[in-house]
């Protein structure tokens, strides 16, 4: 008996307190601000670039309205008009890339088609050619300079006006985070071909494009 208690007495255990410590880590920046962030990408329009306070952003139909050469309210067969219009990113953002959507009826405050043309015939009729330069000073965007402008772009070239355009154009980001991007010029030319019905007198339209812009 007295054999059995001494082995009961050396099993016993004994538990000591440990130390103890650990280490954290945070994604974050010496200022205390977020280390994980997203980037921007924004641009602007301008529908006189000889104006550096126009830049502005109009993200909804119809936009801002586009000033056309003389002429525009009294077209008639063979008749040209011709209207500019750029685009640049705002400082901070990244570069990206542009493409020209197909026109659509520009829209009243009633969410109504703009114009008098109950069966299309003028809309249909309409030829519409954009021009690009990305010169710091483009070209005026005119009958007269208008071989002064890069080749029209691709699938803009006498096209119905709902053409969507077959290339895109950059964007680029500026050269700090204080500077605007380099402009990107445009100007649109609208035709109404020698060839246009006596119907089509009187009427009126309103088109209406958006330029869709994806980060690089």
């Amino acid at each position: 008996m007295s054999a059995g208690v001494a082995v009961l007495a050396l099993g016993a255990t004994y538990t000591l307190a440990s130390w103890n410590d650990s280490e954290w880590v945070w994604g974050g920046t010496d200022g205390g601000d977020g280390g994980v962030a997203t980037s921007t990408f924004q641009f602007q329009q301008n529908i006189d670039i000889t104006d550096p306070d126009g830049w502005a952003d109009f993200h909804a139909n119809p936009g801002q309205a586009l000033v056309f050469t003389a002429g525009a309210l009294n077209l008639s067969p063979g008749d040209s008009i011709y209207a500019p219009v750029s685009l640049r990113t705002i400082a901070g953002s990244e570069a990206g890339t542009v493409v020209l959507q197909g026109a659509v009826p520009a829209l009243d405050g009633d969410s109504n088609p703009i114009g008098n043309d109950p069966d299309n015939a003028l809309w249909d009729a309409i030829e519409v050619t954009v021009y690009t330069s990305s010169d710091a000073v483009p070209p005026a965007c005119n009958a007269a300079e208008e071989d002064d402008w890069n080749d029209p772009i691709a699938g803009l070239d006498g096209a119905p006006l709902g053409t969507v355009a077959g290339a895109t154009q950059l964007l680029p980001a500026g050269a700090d985070e204080l500077t605007p991007g380099a402009p990107q010029h445009y100007c649109f030319k609208l035709t109404l071909p020698a060839t246009a019905s006596n119907d089509l007198q009187g009427r009126s339209i309103a088109p209406a494009w958006e330029f869709a812009g994806l980060s690089d």
